[in-house]
């Protein structure tokens, strides 16, 4: 195999060959860093209640908001590398996830928790950078592998952080959590320093679009408000309709500079085609579905001892966490061969459509806890093994050549985006803590899924030669 030439200059062929298992390894380490943030800390939320005497409502920000920050900032930096390059982004998202690390160790309240999960939200940009990292320097073959293998990464370790979020919160204590992260976070940077090429750089002259990020960004915080005020207060809740105006403002605003920037963050034109907004909306809607209600709803009413199952937070991270995580990480690795056999697109369509079908069934069966437990484990292969990796692929390949970290930056904001909403639309449901509450949740979970099939069917390619790889340079196998 052979690897871009620009980016390794001055190497011998064999070297840079070598050079590419260790790439990968590196580029996982970066992403674990993020993913032990998103999935170590579910178990952890009843915990964290109890210590900081706070409600589940009020703490289930830990996530939420460390997804929508994660948004916001994931998709500033991903198209942001394509200036500063693909390395110094690399290093400034994880110094970033180290300061907060430290700070949520040492959070005397819930408030510095979360400006601390805030700095650690930024390292979302770690999944869109490697992907765009390994489109520039793959052949259209191994792309489809290695894209495979990056998500399954979404898994975390094997399936067993989930486990061992909740055995640390019950035997040492969930600040332990962040120790953990800490440590690969430290080893990760260092990684990144020693490892990624300092040519894997920018791609693009000129300057970053700050106005662009600046005001989408604002809008996605204001929509992401905006949803979970009228879930919780109603549409006619003055603080909704504060929200609402803010984000047809903050939108407006964002048309605006992008129609009068050099380099936009994107095109208005390209954002409103069937390429591009449909692999946003299936983004959102899957993960503001199916997020919600594996990692919030089921693990909220499995440790429920009235309405729900009465488990410890090491016993339900073991049977509704680690087994969907660790089913999902076997077939992501697979996810990405059998996309490009199959097409991508029909690929998505399969998943998203699959998905569906499970999200209702756990609807049903929600106070059936071993039937649950089986459902979770289909969840696991279709929505972390195929639709994850199968997405993030497509953003890359209909990304447009002029703009190359545009789409997968946003299609990065809109998992977090997807996460923060659907938590926030079920928590009220969930908060009620009936098994009445719990299946409302559930429900919600399967419209938002069916309305993401919706959007795969309205997707559509880039043009035969615009699709035909995933860079404008590729390596050859």
């Amino acid at each position: 195999m052979t690897t871009q030439a620009t980016s390794t200059a001055g190497l011998p062929l064999r070297r840079k060959a070598a050079r590419v298992p260790v790439l990968i390894a590196t580029l996982i380490l970066s992403i674990l860093s993020y993913q032990l943030n998103a999935s170590l800390f579910s178990a952890a939320l009843p915990a964290m209640a109890a210590h900081f005497q706070e409600s589940t409502e009020n703490v289930a920000k830990v996530q939420s908001l460390f997804f929508l920050t994660g948004a916001v900032l994931g998709m500033a930096f991903s198209r942001w590398s394509d200036f500063l390059g693909r390395r110094r982004t690399l290093l400034i998202v994880l110094s970033m996830m180290l300061c907060g690390t430290v700070l949520c160790l040492w959070a005397p309240n819930l408030t510095v928790l979360l400006v601390g999960r805030v700095l650690q939200s930024a390292t979302s940009a770690t999944f869109t950078i490697s992907f765009l990292l390994l489109s520039e320097r793959f052949s259209k073959r191994l792309f489809g592998i290695s894209v495979g293998v990056i998500s399954a990464v979404n898994g975390g370790i094997g399936g067993l952080d989930g486990f061992l979020g909740g055995f640390i919160t019950d035997t040492i204590g969930w600040q332990f959590l962040f120790v953990l992260v800490l440590g690969v976070g430290v080893l990760a940077i260092v990684l990144v320093a020693v490892v990624v090429p300092k040519r894997a750089a920018r791609t693009r002259e000129g300057r970053m679009d700050w106005w662009g990020a600046g005001t989408l960004g604002t809008f996605l915080v204001l929509l992401s408000n905006l949803i979970g005020q009228a879930s919780t207060s109603g549409w006619g809740d003055i603080w909704t309709l504060g929200y609402l105006a803010g984000a047809v403002i903050a939108g407006l605003a964002f048309v605006a500079v992008e129609k009068r920037v050099a380099r936009p963050l994107i095109a208005i034109e390209q954002l409103r085609s069937r390429q591009v907004w449909p692999v946003l909306a299936s983004t959102v809607l899957t993960l503001a579905g199916i997020f919600s209600a594996l990692n919030f709803t089921v693990i909220l009413l499995s440790q429920d001892a009235h309405a729900g199952y009465g488990l410890s937070a090491s016993m339900s991270a073991l049977l509704y966490l680690t087994p969907t995580a660790f089913v999902g990480v076997l077939t992501a690795v697979f996810s990405g061969w059998f996309a490009q056999r199959i097409g991508w697109f029909k690929a998505l369509r399969i998943s998203s459509g699959l998905i569906v079908v499970a999200a209702v069934a756990v609807a049903i069966f929600a106070a059936d806890r071993w039937m649950v437990f089986a459902l979770l484990i289909i969840m696991g292969v279709l929505y972390l093994g195929q639709f994850q990796s199968t997405v993030s692929g497509i953003a890359v390949l209909n990304s447009p050549k002029s703009a190359p970290g545009s789409v997968p930056g946003l299609n990065g904001a809109c998992f977090g985006i997807g996460a923060s909403v659907g938590i926030a639309v079920v928590a009220p449901a969930v908060a009620a803590g009936t098994i009445a509450g719990y299946q409302t949740a559930l429900w919600i979970s399967a419209g938002f899924a069916l309305a993401a099939f919706a959007a795969s069917l309205i997707l559509r390619p880039v043009a035969a030669s615009a699709a035909a790889a995933p860079a404008a340079v590729a390596a050859h196998a």
